[in-house]
């Protein structure tokens, strides 16, 4: 049966202090016996008062040696409460989380204005052939790079994944 979980760090984050310098700032690491996709990945601009347009590109991206660690730990919340504990670790830092190593392998790139909501989501319904994909027992994560061409820009995001 598959499971459905929110990996929520329910905390402003912010993007390098460098303009287009991207920060490893969320990861879905898989676990040991069951598969991992990413079904959707919400982001959104939390900037007021701007005096310039910019925009927040939010990179997903596959670590395939070893996956990324630290930053502050997120225990996946499953949608439904009869759902098992889920397999998968989750971890955000305000700036940057431990990457990983190998690639990372480049898998979509969105984005949101500075002060807007935006969304991306790969699987409709239960369709999960058309979600990036992390085999069971593989040491690897799934990431989030953020980057803009304003420096310091806030932003939250969740995602969505099953098992």
């Amino acid at each position: 049966m598959t499971c459905y979980y929110t990996d929520t760090p329910g905390a402003t984050q912010t993007t390098n202090a460098a303009a287009n310098t991207e920060n490893d700032c969320f990861f879905l690491a898989v676990g040991a016996t069951r598969n991992l996709y990413l079904m959707g990945l919400f982001p959104h601009g939390a900037n007021a008062g701007q005096t310039q347009i910019t925009a927040t590109g939010y990179r997903v991206k596959k670590w395939t040696t070893t996956a990324s660690s630290g930053g502050t730990a997120i225990t996946p919340r499953p949608v439904d409460p009869g759902y098992q504990a889920a397999k998968h670790t989750a971890g955000f830092a305000v700036g940057a989380v431990t990457p990983g190593t190998g690639g990372p392998t480049l898998l979509a790139s969105i984005g949101t204005g500075s002060t807007s909501p935006n969304g991306m989501i790969w699987a409709q319904g239960s369709n999960l052939d058309q979600c990036p994909l992390l085999e069971a027992a593989a040491t690897q994560s799934l990431d989030v790079f953020s980057v803009s061409g304003g420096v310091s820009q806030i932003f939250e995001l969740y995602t969505t994944s099953a098992e």
